[in-house]
C-alpha cells in the first residue's frame, strides 16, 4: 500500500489532539490519514512559541510550494515500509476564507499519487481539520514562520488515535541544526531512533501536473 493508505499511531496518547484543542501540556499531535501531508502543512500557521497554538501567521506566508523531508511514526505498516519512502512536495493556496487547498505528490512504490483536500479552520489559531479521507486535525509544534515547520497530526480509525510527525522545508536541504531539533521534538514525542525517516531526495514526482 502506498503513502495514500498508511495509517499512524502516537506512543504517548496522554496528550492526543482532539479535533477542537491541544493535547495535555499544549502538544501537537499528527494524525496523517494517508500521508495527510496537507495536515502538517496547515501547521505552519500557528508562531514557533511554547504554546502552539498562540497568534497565527500571515497566511500568505504559508502559501506556495513545500517539501516533506522528514518523518516520524510508530504505525506498524509505516516501519514496514519507511525505507522505501522518499521526498515528498505539497503546494498551499489559501481560500478566501481562510481555510486551505493542500495538492501533494508523494513517491510510492505503485507510482507518483497526486491529490488534493481542503482543510478548514477549528477557531484556535494555527488549528485545522480535514474530513477528506477521514477526519484529521493539525497543529504546530515548531516552526521559524517561513522555512520550515515541524507538526504533529492526529486522526481516529476505529476509535484509535493515530499520529505522525512532519518536518516540512522550503528546500530540499535542511541545516544539520533543524534536523537535530526534529528528532529531539521526536524524542519527547517517545518515536525511537528506529521511527525517525530523513527522506531522500527525488526528482521523479513533483507537482507540476496538479
Amino acid at each position: 500500500m502506498g503513502w495514500a493508505g498508511w495509517r499512524y499511531k502516537s506512543s504517548s496518547p496522554s496528550t492526543s489532539l482532539h479535533p477542537a484543542g491541544q493535547g495535555e501540556g499544549g502538544s501537537c499531535r499528527m494524525r496523517p490519514l494517508g500521508l495527510s501531508l496537507g495536515l502538517a502543512l496547515l501547521c505552519l500557521l500557528s508562531t514557533k512559541a511554547e504554546d502552539p497554538g498562540a497568534a497565527g501567521l500571515d497566511k500568505n506566508k504559508v502559501a506556495g510550494q513545500w517539501h516533506i523531508v522528514a518523518l516520524a511514526s510508530d504505525s506498524e505498516s509505516y516501519l514496514q515500509k519507511k525505507d522505501e519512502l522518499k521526498m515528498a512536495m505539497a503546494k498551499i493556496v489559501v481560500l478566501g476564507e481562510g481555510d486551505l487547498k493542500i495538492s501533494f505528490a508523494i513517491p510510492t512504490p505503485e507510482g507518483c499519487k497526486k491529490f488534493e483536500s481542503l482543510y478548514k479552520q477549528t477557531g484556535i489559531p494555527g488549528q485545522y481539520y480535514s474530513t477528506d479521507r477521514g477526519n484529521k486535525t493539525v497543529q504546530v509544534v515548531d516552526t521559524d514562520g517561513k522555512t520550515y515547520a515541524v507538526v504533529f497530526a492526529t486522526r481516529v480509525k476505529a476509535g484509535k488515535p493515530l499520529h505522525m510527525l512532519r518536518l516540512y522545508s522550503r528546500t530540499r536541504e535542511v541545516s544539520p541544526e533543524i534536523t537535530a531539533q526534529f528528532k529531539k521534538l521526536a524524542k519527547e514525542k517517545s518515536f525511537t531512533d528506529e521511527m525517525i525517516r530523513m527522506l531522500p531526495r527525488q526528482e521523479e514526482c513533483s507537482l507540476d501536473e496538479v
